[in-house]
């Protein structure tokens, strides 16, 4: 019969029954905010999948935040090194540039996925834009299993950049006390260990427990180089930062002016911290969003090609999104205006979108500020992933 929809919406940090997953889908459905819980009824997830694979449109796809990021690396010619617990089956998916550290797992864990397009409607809801609703069950990934070979092979591996990912997956996962600390830990020695001139990459997504951001806080993000997140991540990290409460939904079409508005500040608070021993100043902030990319990089850092890469991230939003290798403009639209506001203050310049170079590049302070339009695909093949790919291929300019 399936689940009714609830009239009642409401957040869970995490679901365990029928009635509560219908009232956090209503939560997140209408605004179109993506999202990411975890189910700690085994019964009832399993009882999910088993549903699932009976739908006509149900199909499977290569997951997680390391292995999507790993073969959009390994896909633009990068040599990657992949710390997860994997199955033999999903290992012969990827990439000969791909190695993967990490004991095998029997079964694959499995996270659903729920897509829906602008305008898809449940009950009386219906999605203010196209977005992707998530639930897993996955008992490796929080632990973070496949670390201590990861960081075995990292050395000789030698590489020009570390990008952490999947952390969402402690969110609300019921740990043993002092567990998750010991996992950041190691993680945070492992990101001290690798060389000053390694960047370091940290992907966001969407937490909501408030302990575990102010771990990440604490153990993770001082010791990394460069952010990537999106408009619900971005509000999120800041309202904490200012030692504020998470922010579960923002505006999910936010202004090119507030979203570097609030760039600037996330990058003044963090740079105004004083470093301890192993800690890295912020040199590179990626916010992506539905309509345009922005990517802050300090001056005279690591970081190149940054015009060229917020082009690039731009181009692999619409083509993973709209599933295809080419961009068929027919397919797409700008929901940019034709001008925009470099911030919010009164009287600040507006830059003019110009259609024979759409990407905007200027200096403030120590650093530059790039902003280029998406063009937005109006056919969705599949949002999962999404942040995950433009991070990728973003990065992949830049080192």
């Amino acid at each position: 019969a399936g689940i009714k929809p609830s009239s009642t919406p409401i957040h869970h940090n995490f679901i365990e029954t029928e009635k509560q997953l219908a009232e956090s889908f209503v939560y997140f459905f209408p605004p179109g905010a993506a999202s990411e819980r975890y189910i700690s009824n085994e019964t009832l997830f399993r009882m999910l999948v088993s549903a699932s694979r009976k739908l006509p449109k149900m199909r499977w796809s290569l997951g997680g935040n390391a292995a999507v990021m790993a073969n959009r690396l390994a896909r633009e010619g990068c040599d990657v090194l992949l710390g997860g617990r994997l199955s033999t089956e999903q290992m012969n998916v990827f990439s000969e540039h791909i190695t993967v550290a990490g004991k095998p797992v029997d079964d694959a864990d499995i996270h659903l996925i729920l897509e829906y397009p602008t305008g898809a409607k449940w009950g009386h809801y219906t999605a203010g834009r196209a977005n992707r609703y998530i639930v897993h069950s996955d008992n490796h990934n929080p632990m973070i299993d496949s670390l201590e070979d990861f960081a075995a092979q990292l050395h000789n591996f030698k590489p020009a950049l570390l990008i952490v990912g999947g952390l969402q997956m402690m969110d609300s996962f019921p740990f043993q006390p002092g567990h998750r600390e010991a996992r950041l830990q190691a993680l945070q020695k492992l990101m001290i260990s690798v060389s000053r001139s390694t960047g370091t990459h940290f992907e966001m997504a969407s937490f909501v427990e408030e302990s575990l951001m102010k771990d990440l806080l604490h153990y993770i993000i001082p010791y990394s180089d460069s952010l990537g997140m999106n408009e619900q991540e971005l509000p999120n990290l800041l309202s904490l930062f200012k030692g504020g409460n998470i922010t579960v939904l923002s505006d999910p079409y936010p202004r090119v002016a507030s979203i570097l508005d609030q760039m600037r500040e996330l990058y003044h608070l963090i740079n105004s911290q004083e470093l301890k021993e192993g800690q890295r100043r912020l040199t590179r902030l990626h916010v992506h969003t539905l309509a345009f990319q922005a990517i802050i990089v300090t001056k005279g850092s690591m970081w190149k090609n940054t015009m060229s890469a917020t082009a690039k991230a731009s181009l692999t939003a619409n083509r993973h999104v709209c599933g295809s290798t080419q961009i068929d403009t027919s397919k797409a639209k700008l929901i940019m205006d034709d001008s925009f506001s470099i911030s919010r203050e009164l009287g600040s310049q507006r830059i003019p979108f110009k259609e024979n170079s759409p990407v905007s590049c200027w200096e403030e302070s120590d650093y530059e500020i790039c902003i280029a339009p998406v063009l937005v695909c109006t056919e969705v093949f599949q949002t999962a992933g999404g942040g995950d790919n433009i991070s990728a291929a973003g990065l992949v300019l830049q080192i």
